[in-house]
């Protein structure tokens, strides 16, 4: 959410939030900025919706997605940073921050890397310890938070496909994206009622489905939150927040 700058807005965020019970928002360093990020947060509390962080590597450029060679010290210091700056206008509309979820490369190398892993959880916890850390279920992002007491949340996703590892598909391969509604639903109900995902090579494997994503930015995501929303409820699934 909040993924546009100024004058400019992405026409999703609005229509979104009718179905979700979070969301992560950007923190200016991927997408977004001042303006963007205060709408979105007053938005969220508008419709009761727990907010999130959403911070990432310094690349506008790139919107994040491209891997970064920053040190330890310095994803430290990207993150607190960003962090602070959106519980600041959280609160300052009278809204609380919730949780944290890297974004992009951020996210997916911190999920394989122990060092990075352990930076963002140092950041997250030297601002606020009653922070909830998003992470990828299984992942070095979930091991580190737990080892210094955050509280976590393992997350899985509806638009994405996996690999046998248990890591998302990577964006530069033509299959990592799930656009049939009909799919993403599928996968929602198997990773929620199994806590499995069927892999790319067609293999399950296990994971931990405590908060679930779907991309903002997505071509079909104000149609996935609506049907996957509508199937949890038909399937007796309670819709809330860690």
């Amino acid at each position: 959410m909040g993924e546009s700058f100024g004058s400019w807005k992405m026409g999703n965020d609005a229509e979104l939030m009718k179905y979700l019970s979070s969301v992560n928002i950007a923190c200016g360093f991927h997408a977004g900025d001042a303006t963007t990020m205060r709408e979105t947060i007053e938005l969220a509390i508008e419709h009761g919706i727990a907010i999130g962080g959403h911070p990432s590597y310094p690349d506008l450029q790139g919107f994040g997605r491209r891997a970064m060679a920053l040190s330890t010290q310095e994803v430290y210091d990207v993150v607190l940073y960003q962090i602070s700056a959106i519980k600041g206008i959280c609160e300052a509309s009278g809204g609380k921050l919730h949780h944290i979820k890297p974004h992009g490369a951020l996210y997916n190398q911190a999920a394989k890397d122990k060092n990075l892993a352990e930076s963002i959880s140092k950041a997250i916890k030297s601002l606020d310890e009653n922070l909830i850390l998003y992470g990828l279920s299984g992942s070095y992002l979930i091991i580190e938070a737990e080892k210094i007491g955050l509280t976590t949340a393992s997350e899985v996703f509806a638009d994405r496909t996996y690999q046998a590892d248990g890591s998302l598909t990577p964006r530069t391969e033509p299959n990592a994206l799930i656009h049939n509604t009909k799919k993403a639903i599928s996968q929602v109900l198997q990773m929620i009622q199994e806590q499995t995902v069927t892999t790319t090579n067609g293999e399950k494997v296990s994971l931990k489905c405590e908060t679930i994503c779907i991309h903002g930015d997505g071509e079909n995501a104000v149609e996935f939150a609506k049907e996957i929303n509508k199937s949890l409820i038909q399937n007796g699934i309670t819709i809330g927040n860690p």
